[in-house]
Order: C-alpha cells, then structure tokens, then sequence
C-alpha cells in the first residue's frame, strides 16, 4: 500500500532525526509546485498551494510543515518547503503574454525577484534538496548551473528530479549527462509515476 511504502520512506529519513526539512529548487515551470502537491497529498491528503503556467506563479516560498504519520507508534514529521522559481533575471515582459496587463506584470517581476533571493537564502534552512528539471528542456542552462552549484557549494544533499516523464517528447538521458554523479530519478509529478522511487532515492541519500 502507498502509506506502507511512504512509511518505510520516512522511517529512514527520520533514522537519524526527528524531522527533515525538503527543498524543491528549480527554474520556473519545471514541475516544482506540482510535486509539492503531490508529495502533501500522499503524506496530508492537502495540496501544497496553486500551478499555473503563468511563470514565477510561485513568488515566495512555501511551507508545509509538520506533516505527521502516526503507525503503532511511531511518530513521524517533515518539512516540505517548495521554492520559488531561480532565475538570473527577472522581466515583467515575461508576464504580457499571459493577458497581464503592465502595472501587474512589473509588479510580479518584483514579487519574484525578491522570492529567487529568499529561495536562495532557504538554502541555510533545508537538509536536503531536489533539484527539478523539465525532461522536455535542455539541461544546459545558466540558471541549473547556477542552482546545482549553490547546493553544492552548501553540501546540501541533491537529489536530480527529471519531470514531466509522461509528455512524448522527454528525454531523460541528456539531463543524466548534464549532471553525472548525482542521485537521479524520472518522474511524472502530474501523474505520480516512480514517486515511490523518488521517496526511497531521498531515504537512501539520508540515512
């Protein structure tokens, strides 16, 4: 059953620790807020918060903490924190195409470039990361160097998440060979395949 497999998931994170914090880090639109939601769905039965396709949706970080499983027991608690979207520059252009008139799109450039420093920041806060990347885009990127290079630099614990699995045109093998010596797991967070192999990849690398 899923809450024995997300069970056997969390008792090897929490091994060592009362309580794990996550951070999902990535550019924007790769899938981050939509594994999020999944992630709290099966542990919380709630989303963590609204996709759109709208870019820099997410504009502050998002918590969900204290997710709770209580079997014969034992009590087990994390902290899920999903990151705004890194970017190296933020324009309220971006935003026009969407039907967003001016005033609000420079509002929203605003808004996110303030959320990529505090994700950035958030860095000091996690014990380990998943660092999301669009299987349908090219791995080779300013903003994923950027970002694997700021978790590296911290000795945060990564695990590579390809997403988006399920669309025709992925391809997993060149993000494999973008970032080689990493934990790698293909996922599709919209439809939920291989999530038991992401949780037991994160239980691996932490226990």
């Amino acid at each position: 059953m899923m809450l024995q497999k997300i069970l056997g998931w969390l008792k090897g994170i929490f091994k060592k620790k009362k309580a794990v914090s996550l951070g999902i880090y990535g550019s924007p639109n790769v899938g981050k807020t939509t594994l999020a939601n999944r992630i709290c769905v099966d542990l919380a039965d709630e989303p963590m918060g609204a996709v759109s396709p709208v870019p820099h949706e997410t504009r502050r970080v998002q918590k969900k903490e204290n997710m709770t499983l209580k079997l014969k027991g034992f009590t087990l608690t994390m902290n899920l924190l999903d990151m705004p979207g890194i970017a190296v520059k933020v324009d309220y252009r971006d935003f026009l195409g969407y039907g967003i008139d001016k005033g609000e799109a420079q509002k929203r450039a605003r808004e996110a470039t303030l959320g990529v420093v505090e994700a950035v920041r958030s860095l000091d806060k996690i014990d380990a990361a998943l660092f999301v990347i669009d299987a349908t885009e090219d791995p080779y990127t300013q903003v994923n160097i950027t970002i694997i290079g700021n978790i590296e630099a911290r000795d945060i614990p990564i695990v590579v998440v390809a997403n988006k699995i399920d669309l025709p045109n992925a391809n997993t093998q060149r993000i494999r060979e973008a970032f080689p010596g990493y934990e790698f797991v293909e996922v599709s967070a919209m439809t939920g395949e291989n999530l038991t192999k992401l949780y037991s990849t994160i239980a691996n690398k932490l226990s």
